[in-house]
């Protein structure tokens, strides 16, 4: 069912910025100096390349072919993307429009990928920009070569925005990634998300029109570009809500397609045949992502549908969203309202860090007053959810310390939410059903740069931590108080604000990861045949070669993302290398193809450069997950991380190591094992996130963000030694014969 209360805000939004009344303000302004539909043009000289992917070094069976390892990414952003047009602006700091055909290039000639799609978010995506994506893909595919060896296959797809204020409707972003990019068997709508989404804070109505009028007028050097924006904004709502029949096919191609659950958004894309891949991304960044939150719902009901979500996207350029810990931002006890947990080693709740400011301005600490001052300023950020940080005014950042964060996880997603973690995934059990996700990296990147992570250069460009100009900084004192206080949730309704944490979460960006394929073939549908049976990896950016096997006595080796079943101990072998050593500069070809200007523009003048020597790895981890056998099992029992660690004395030619499992059998209960090979570590963009400064008991006192502002140098990239990594497919052994749960299926 249609949000009408969507349709109807858009239908105001776009009656609102009316064409005519456009019209007149450009031509009183001097109009625009680039059409904001625009898709760009695609460079049309090939850059055909060898891959650097070696052959198995192991143990292949005569009947099995080789595969050929290719690096891809399957989460970008172009200017289409409402945020990613923001970030462009010059209030924050941007450096212009990015529209589909930049993206195009950047990943040809830029970053070298084998792959990629573009993914920008459905939710402004009128006809006119879909159908302008879909003829970039294909100029895109068109100049690549040979078919069966193309340079780069370019995949058509979009991200479906939804964001729930609370978790009983939050299901989070997911990227849809299509085979085909005929239009024939491609849906002509970029299916939006709807429904009480907090996404919906985005649209240019309201206390949030409020803002950006107040930009438009306060920052009058660039006030063409603010009318281009809110011009953006109105068209890419202004098509009509679909309609559809019973089975979920749209019966227009002149209107905007919304789904309000991703039950609803697989019906429409099987209602006309279209092969996908859904792939959930971003699932515990606590940006937007509600406390409590959890798998749980998407195995229930309508909504139980594990096997349409096969790869799950533990890293990109927002973070690492892998691990599972047992603390939580707020708690909830016999079903009753949620409340401040109270600080553990390892993690201050932010709720808590409330009370603690507070406390800190009271005249007397420890008075009555105070106390009640603090435990309500407590329970205001809770009942927040994840705009919390708003229910204290007159803050500074630095103020908040590292609340929230996960301090002992490997360049952890912002504000961190453990419960919707790959590790949690991979844990949880409801009515039988479990998710069977293969792991991959990508980059999220909003600048149309796909396949940021071969060189940790130029933060601003290069990551999404683009932030506030000093036009900007002039404008936010307006919108919010200056005075130290405390306000409920009710209030912050009201507020103009942004409820993103603008500044804290700038110093966790990184410029992304990659996905990797164990691929018969160069072409389309060799990568898609090893994205749909999971023999794929993630890497944190860096292009490791990684190998997981489980050694079967009858059939050989099984690769990563197969399932087994079996009664008797598995047996395992592993191989990883470390990414090639970098060169700086771009090779001859991207820069015969793009010229010096857009070489320096797009590339910022360094490329996908690899030398001959390989960076060390240091250690092969196995973590090990025993899938619940009924929802109230503990998952912090069930997944063991490290299960098993081998350290590597790595000469050049990897690392490798083979181990079993002996309690299997004793057990009697189904096993997911995946690896993680860890490279030495080298200068990373954010590497050490808020930069704390700690006492003796290793408490953090105080902190040195990366800002995104003026507050930090532009040339700083705020480099910190990182030890970069990459995550395999999981191999799930299901144990033969075990009945797992009541009421789920005999294995």
């Amino acid at each position: 069912m249609i949000d009408r209360s969507v349709k109807k805000s858009a239908g105001l939004v776009a009656r609102f910025f009316a064409p005519g009344l456009f019209v007149f303000l450009l031509s009183v302004t001097g109009g625009c100096s680039r059409p904001f539909d625009d898709t760009g043009e695609v460079t049309t000289i090939s850059a055909p390349r060898a891959s650097e992917a070696r052959s198995r070094p192991y143990g292949i069976s005569a009947d099995r072919p080789q595969k050929q390892i290719l690096f891809g990414d399957l989460h970008g952003h172009t200017s289409f993307s409402l945020d990613a047009y923001e970030k462009g602006m010059s209030i924050v700091n941007g450096e212009g429009l990015r529209p589909p055909g930049d993206a195009c290039d950047f990943a040809r000639y830029c970053s070298g990928l084998d792959f990629w799609s573009i993914t920008d978010h459905a939710e402004f995506l009128n006809q006119e920009r879909w159908s302008g994506i879909r003829d970039t893909v294909k100029q895109c595919n068109a100049i690549a070569g040979d078919t069966e060896s193309p340079d780069m296959v370019t995949f058509l797809g979009w991200e479906w925005t939804q964001i729930g204020s609370r978790p009983a409707v939050h299901y989070g972003h997911k990227n849809i990634i299509l085979r085909d990019v005929d239009a024939s068997l491609t849906p002509s709508h970029a299916v939006a998300a709807t429904g009480e989404s907090r996404f919906n804070v985005k649209l240019p109505t309201g206390a949030t029109l409020r803002e950006r009028l107040m930009r438009l007028f306060h920052d009058p050097g660039n006030f063409r570009e603010h009318l281009n924006y809110l011009r953006f904004s109105a068209s890419g709502l202004s098509d009509p809500a679909c309609e559809s029949d019973t089975s979920g096919l749209i019966l227009d191609d002149a209107c905007k397609a919304y789904a309000a659950s991703p039950a609803e958004l697989y019906r429409q894309l099987e209602a006309i045949g279209s092969e996908y891949i859904a792939i959930p991304h971003g699932n515990s960044w606590g940006l937007y992502t509600p406390p409590g939150s959890d798998w749980r719902k998407q195995l229930r009901g309508d909504d139980r549908m594990p096997g349409r979500q096969t790869l799950l996207e533990v890293y990109s350029g927002h973070g690492n969203s892998e691990q599972y810990r047992a603390w939580r931002a707020s708690q909830v006890e016999d079903g009753n309202e949620a409340s401040c947990p109270e600080p553990q080693d390892d993690y201050l709740p932010c709720c808590w860090r409330a009370g603690e400011i507070i406390q800190q301005r009271c005249t007397d600490a420890h008075s009555p007053q105070c106390m009640q001052d603090v435990i309500r300023a407590r329970q205001n950020y809770v009942d927040a959810g994840s705009s919390g940080h708003l229910t204290l005014t007159g803050v500074e950042e630095k103020e908040w310390l590292n609340c929230g964060q996960c301090t002992d996880c490997f360049l952890p997603a912002f504000n961190f939410r453990p419960g919707t973690s790959a590790q949690a995934a991979l844990a949880v059990r409801e009515g039988g059903e479990r998710f069977r996700f293969g792991l991959i990296g990508s980059s999220d990147n909003h600048s149309a740069r796909p396949g940021t992570g071969y060189k940790e250069y130029a933060r601003l460009p290069m990551t999404d931590g683009r932030g506030p100009s000093d036009a900007w900084q002039t404008i936010r004192p307006r919108l919010q108080s200056a005075s130290v206080g405390t306000r409920s949730p009710g209030e912050i309704a009201a507020s103009p604000e942004n409820v993103y944490e603008r500044s804290r979460v700038s110093s966790f960006y990184t410029t992304g990861g990659l996905v990797a394929v164990h691929s018969q073939g160069r072409n389309r549908a060799a990568i898609w045949d090893a994205l749909k049976a999971k023999e794929v990896y993630g890497t944190s950016g860096p292009r490791m070669l990684l190998w997981f096997d489980l050694l079967d006595e009858k059939i050989g080796a099984l690769p990563m993302g197969s399932e087994s079943l079996r009664d008797t101990a598995p047996r395992f072998k592993i191989h990883a290398y470390g990414a090639l050593q970098q060169r700086p500069g771009c090779p001859d070809s991207s820069v015969r193809a793009l010229g010096p200007e857009r070489l320096a523009s797009l590339c910022r003048n360094e490329c996908y450069l690899p030398g001959s020597e390989r960076h060390r790895i240091q250690r092969l981890e196995v973590v090990r997950i025993r899938p619940q056998l009924h929802s109230e099992e503990p998952l912090e029992s069930l997944v063991e991380d490290p299960w098993r660690v081998f350290s590597c004395d790595d000469q050049g030619e990897g690392c490798g190591a083979e181990f079993s499992d002996p309690e299997f059998p004793a057990r009697k209960r189904d096993a997911v094992y995946y690896v993680r090979a860890v490279q030495v570590p080298t200068p990373t963009i954010n590497g050490d996130g808020l930069r704390c400064e700690y006492d003796a008991e290793g408490r953090c006192i105080a902190v040195n963000p990366c800002y995104a502002d003026s507050r930090t140098d532009p040339d700083d990239d705020c480099l910190a030694p990182v030890e970069h990594r990459a995550w395999s497919s999981p191999i799930f052994v299901d144990y033969l014969g075990a009945v797992q749960s009541a009421g789920s299926e005999t294995h």
